[in-house]
């Protein structure tokens, strides 16, 4: 059966991964050390952010507070800020991919466990959003990957059946879900990478 539609993940997909330096200085703004605030982020970002159970600010205040950190509106205005400049480096290989795939008359899908202050930013500025077909974010359905129903909402959306659609995630977990439901998952390296991937896929990626 022959691909209709490309899905990808946002984060170290779409942009660039918030480098070192930048992870170091959100946690000076914190006041904790990186390596606290890095495990913070994996025990309550997916639920407590991403799912849309709080805003930003709500959401460095709660896990703060967890910490023995209590900081102010202003401080933790500056930590929303930071937060979703973080993201915003966007990868221009796979900004390249993404206009191939749709001018070829593929769907384009996004689907990405993001909260609520940074889509809002997405919306406006990051193209890929604006031009996708299907947008699926976590913050907007109550679920995250890897669960099963974002991936539901996704084929739903789309219109197509789950052989039918190709998707990028760079968490292995997401793509082995994806995978048990049909649909064509890789784990994203890069785009090159992921060109061939499609071309082994599909012949209709052949020229890409």
């Amino acid at each position: 059966m022959s691909i209709k539609a490309v899905v990808f993940d946002f984060g170290n997909v779409i942009c660039f991964p918030p480098s070192l330096e930048v992870r170091e200085g959100i946690a000076a703004l914190a006041g904790i050390p990186l390596e606290k605030l890095e495990d913070l982020h994996r025990q309550y970002r997916g639920e407590l952010f991403d799912r849309g159970t709080l805003d930003c600010k709500g959401y460095y205040k709660t896990i703060l507070e967890k910490a023995g950190v209590f900081p102010g509106d202003e401080a933790l205005q500056r930590l929303a800020e930071a937060d979703v400049d973080s993201w915003k480096n966007m990868n221009p290989g796979t900004e390249a991919l993404i206009r191939e795939i749709q001018k070829a008359g593929f769907k384009l899908g996004v689907l990405s466990n993001m909260p609520h202050d940074f889509l809002a930013w997405g919306r406006k500025n990051i193209e890929a959003f604006r031009n996708a077909d299907v947008g699926i974010f976590s913050c907007e359905f109550g679920m995250v990957k890897p669960e099963p129903g974002i991936y539901q909402a996704l084929i739903a959306a789309l219109g197509c059946k789950a052989e039918e659609v190709v998707f990028f995630d760079d968490v292995k977990d997401n793509i082995e879900k994806a995978v048990s439901l049909g649909i064509h998952g890789f784990i994203w390296k890069d785009p090159e990478t992921a060109r061939e991937d499609l071309k082994k896929l599909d012949p209709a990626f052949a020229g890409f």
